[in-house]
């Protein structure tokens, strides 16, 4: 549902941007409807999708409790979606929506013991929406203006009809930060580069044979452009 509203979103977003456009052309009073509005910017990002090896025994009461499995996720390429707003310079919000499509694999004598094979594998698709603060430092660097940010929310990760071997779906808290830095090519587009770090529990789709509760990174090299009011 979000991401067939996303495109909604952004087309009405790009009309607020000409509309405020126009209304400058025409210097129109700014009301503080549109001073709330001109704080407000919507970011389109690809991102590269590293994910982080982990290993650990299988918890109790599993069919293959104590046995060691090494998990890790594919890499991939993902897409981020984010919605900001700036108060002041240190004083900023995000709301962020991502996603990415990518294979997590679980290997060694646990993954044998409990799935009869060297290299069990799950399809999965995987849904980021976070909150987050994010403050812009008035002091650009090279021309350029820096960025950071943290938050917090979840992923959840959803099996594929083909590939997801009847995975149930399986969220996991999460936790991110952020830096980069921006710079604008007009009053209302431009470009970004950073890098984000997310921070959660590695699925194990509800299967307790799997899970070994050890904590994965994702790591998010991004560059996108983002369009202001």
């Amino acid at each position: 549902m979000i991401r067939k509203a996303l495109p909604l979103l952004a087309a009405a977003l790009l009309a607020c941007s000409l509309g405020a456009a126009a209304a400058a052309q025409t210097e129109t009073p700014e009301t503080p409807f549109i001073r709330q509005i001109h704080r407000l910017d919507l970011g389109v990002t690809g991102v590269g999708e590293f994910n982080s090896t982990v290993t650990g025994p299988v918890v109790p009461l599993a069919s293959n409790t104590g046995q060691s499995i090494t998990q890790y996720g594919s890499n991939t390429l993902g897409a981020l979606v984010s919605i900001g707003y700036t108060a002041k310079p240190y004083i900023g919000f995000e709301f962020n929506y991502g996603y990415a499509r990518y294979t997590e694999n679980y290997t060694g004598a646990g993954a044998v013991a409990c799935c009869s094979s060297n290299d069990f594998q799950i399809q999965t698709g995987a849904d980021e929406i976070t909150l987050g603060y994010v403050a812009h430092p008035p002091h650009p660097i090279f021309g350029l203006q820096p960025f950071l940010g943290a938050g917090a929310g979840s992923i959840e990760f959803k099996p594929t009809a083909h590939g997801g071997e009847g995975a149930s779906k399986h969220a996991r808290a999460v936790y991110y930060y952020s830096v980069g830095v921006q710079k604008d090519i007009t009053p209302h587009l431009g470009l970004s580069a950073g890098f984000r770090e997310l921070f959660f529990l590695d699925p194990d789709y509800g299967l307790n044979y799997l899970t070994i509760l050890k904590h994965s990174n994702t790591y998010e090299p991004a560059v996108g452009f983002y369009l202001r009011y």
